[in-house]
């Protein structure tokens, strides 16, 4: 029974029930999520043959222990820590340095160049244009199958995407999302994500729009919401700005709360419980505006940010570092990891070398 759920996953003919029960059985134990990883290899390899086969032809500001504060557009954001599950579709976010599109049939897409083309599904109709920087999808399918594209963004880079139904979605480096090539007229809009991003839903009554994070669900009718999913961080959390959201577990949907601007849910996965509480939503979306915002925030929060920002690995070794929180504002674009490091210095001192892109942070000598 199992193979047969992988088959219909890959093939993108799972029902919405077995691909929950899918996920749940990977996480279950070390030996399912290698025979799902092996399925899955056997699986796009033999696409590949066949398709070979049958064509033969520094602006900063970082004020430590001080408040600062940014003032953004209204947005609904949710942080979401994954389980390893997810790491099981994650992983070429961090081997890949390019933008990668895997298709419901099994072709892969790169990123790399500058020119606009289109993209075509397996019938051969024109269903998205591919730019540099962005996908655009558009039109809907006339029944219930739906077919599933997987589009993963490596570190040190970003993306946007527009979903057939108008829906706008900016992808943050290490990012990971599978949404329908084009969504059907009947049922929910679903999506999966792993990472973090800031969506724009476009409003549709009639069909809700639901990102699906692991055991959590993000329920929405049209709003503006950012949601992180990085597998790391044991949490979700989800904080609104603007319209309404509800987070619930998906296994017990009764688990339910409702957002309201300003407002973060916490989903524990330890105990299964979802805790609200008030916050500075602008700290949250700062991110898609081009900077990276903290408020007292763990230098090993700010370390695993600006790893998957640059694209570098930082491996610290000063305990000092590791017990001081920040506060301030980064411009992504205008800083280099340098520039921030020798920032913080000046709060907190410490050495660090630099080998290829690997930085490791010393105690002062």
């Amino acid at each position: 029974m199992t193979s047969e759920i992988i088959q219909k996953y890959l093939s993108n003919e799972a029902s919405e029930q077995e691909v929950q029960a899918l996920f749940e059985w990977i996480e279950a134990s070390a030996d399912n999520k290698k025979q799902f990883v092996t399925a899955k290899k056997a699986w796009v390899l033999s696409g590949l043959s066949e398709d070979i086969l049958s064509d033969s032809v520094p602006l900063i500001q970082m004020k430590p222990k001080n408040k600062q504060y940014l003032s953004y557009a209204a947005v609904f954001l949710v942080l979401i820590g994954l389980g390893k599950t997810i790491l099981l579709f994650t992983d070429t976010s961090k081997t890949s340095k390019e933008i990668v599109l895997e298709m419901g049939d099994g072709r892969i897409e790169y990123f790399s160049g500058k020119n606009q083309t289109t993209l075509v599904n397996d019938k051969g109709d024109l269903v998205a244009k591919k730019f540099p920087d962005e996908i655009i999808y558009f039109g809907k399918t006339a029944d219930n199958k739906v077919v599933y594209n997987t589009l993963t963004i490596p570190y040190g880079k970003r993306f946007k995407l527009r979903l057939s139904d108008g829906t706008i979605v900016s992808l943050n480096a290490g990012s990971s999302l599978r949404y329908p090539e084009q969504f059907s007229n009947n049922g929910n809009r679903n999506v999966y994500l792993t990472g973090e991003a800031f969506f724009e839903v476009a409003k549709d009554k009639e069909h809700p729009f639901i990102v699906n994070a692991n055991q959590v669900d993000i329920k929405v009718l049209g709003t503006k919401f950012n949601v992180s999913a990085y597998p790391e961080n044991p949490t979700v959390n989800s904080t609104l700005v603007e319209g309404s959201i509800q987070m619930s577990e998906t296994a017990n949907p009764s688990n339910v709360i409702l957002l309201e601007p300003n407002q973060m849910a916490t989903w524990q996965n330890n105990v299964k419980k979802i805790i609200l509480k008030n916050v500075d939503v602008s700290l949250y979306s700062a991110w898609t505006k081009g900077e990276l915002a903290f408020k007292d925030t763990p230098f090993s929060t700010i370390a695993k940010i600006i790893q998957r920002t640059y694209d570098v690995e930082i491996i610290n070794q000063n305990s000092d570092l590791a017990r001081q929180n920040f506060t301030g504002t980064i411009n992504i674009s205008e800083s280099s990891v340098e520039n921030i490091l020798d920032l913080l210095k000046r709060d907190t001192p410490f050495n660090y070398s630099i080998e290829h892109k690997t930085i490791t942070i010393t105690n002062p000598r």
